[in-house]
């Protein structure tokens, strides 16, 4: 019972990141990714760094910390986003999440050749069934579109941004850098900022991209507050008091989330077999986490 409100926040948090989806789909009928990635990021690294330098004894950034944030702002923030936002012009936020959730699966085989890790043969079949999983909805469940290799554009950018995602974790993890979490995601954020600005405010000058309703806005502050700031930060409460493997279980429910939160707030029409690639991929995940990476 101790944990039951632990599990109780993990369930919001993954509640939080499944509307970043919808949200994300929204806004994209008024900003561009590059205005998207720069408004959501700035307005989640004004949140955070202040926090940061109250928390943090040391706040300043030493030279090996800022070389790894501006590798992790770039391909885990920079890329990410830019395919993520890309992606939902093109497909469902519903598709745009299942294949998102197979980012685990990703980052195993990426840290095959970033790290040198043995796959024991259970888990490359959990792999290849998650594989099967995202084919499957990248095609709509269509054979035709497979042997024609007609594919949604979207779906495929979005697995660029779940590769991207991907390698942001194996960066990280084969970093041997000691820092909080909390301040590399600061300094992460900025970075991000950093990188993006330049092309972000010449798009804003040039085409006067900030001048949409307010109401566009709200999507905005929806993602920079809510699944970047509170839901990362309930996670990390979480990885905290449950461990990572059970805290990482929740996120599995996301797709689920996204699905029904895309019913309900943008009519999207779900093929009912999306459910059920959905579902592969998920039970792929989680029995591919509960595989020894020791033979």
């Amino acid at each position: 019972m101790n944990n039951l409100k632990y599990y109780v926040l993990m369930i919001f948090a993954t509640i939080l990141f499944a509307g970043a989806f919808i949200a994300g789909k929204l806004g994209t009928g008024s900003f561009s990714p590059v205005v998207m990635t720069f408004l959501r990021i700035t307005l989640a690294t004004i949140i955070i760094f202040p926090v940061m330098i109250i928390k943090e004894k040391e706040f300043k950034a030493t030279k090996e910390e800022l070389i790894l944030a501006l590798k992790l702002g770039f391909i885990g923030m920079t890329c990410y986003h830019l395919f993520f936002f890309s992606a939902l012009k093109y497909t469902t936020a519903s598709n745009a999440s299942v294949i998102n959730a197979s980012m685990p699966i990703l980052t195993a085989i990426i840290a095959v050749f970033m790290l040198k890790e043995k796959l024991p043969l259970k888990k490359m079949i959990f792999i290849g069934s998650a594989f099967v999983g995202v084919v499957l909805t990248i095609i709509n469940w269509d054979l035709n579109s497979l042997i024609n290799m007609e594919f949604n554009k979207g779906d495929i950018i979005m697995l660029c941004g779940t590769v991207s995602w991907a390698i942001y974790g194996v960066l990280i993890k084969k970093s041997k850098v000691e820092i909080s979490s909390l301040k590399l995601m600061s300094y992460t954020l900025l970075m991000c900022v950093l990188i993006v600005s330049p092309f972000a405010i010449r798009e804003i000058i040039l085409n006067d991209s900030l001048n949409v309703p307010l109401k566009d806005y709200y999507s905005i502050i929806y993602m920079a507050i809510f699944p970047t700031v509170i839901g990362y930060t309930i996670q990390q409460a979480c990885i905290k008091k449950l461990g990572p493997s059970t805290a990482a279980l929740f996120i599995n429910l996301v797709p689920i989330f996204s699905i029904i939160l895309s019913v309900i707030f943008l009519n999207e029409g779900i093929n009912p077999l999306t459910y059920i690639s959905g579902l592969i991929i998920i039970v792929s995940v989680v029995l591919f986490t509960k595989v020894r990476t020791s033979y």
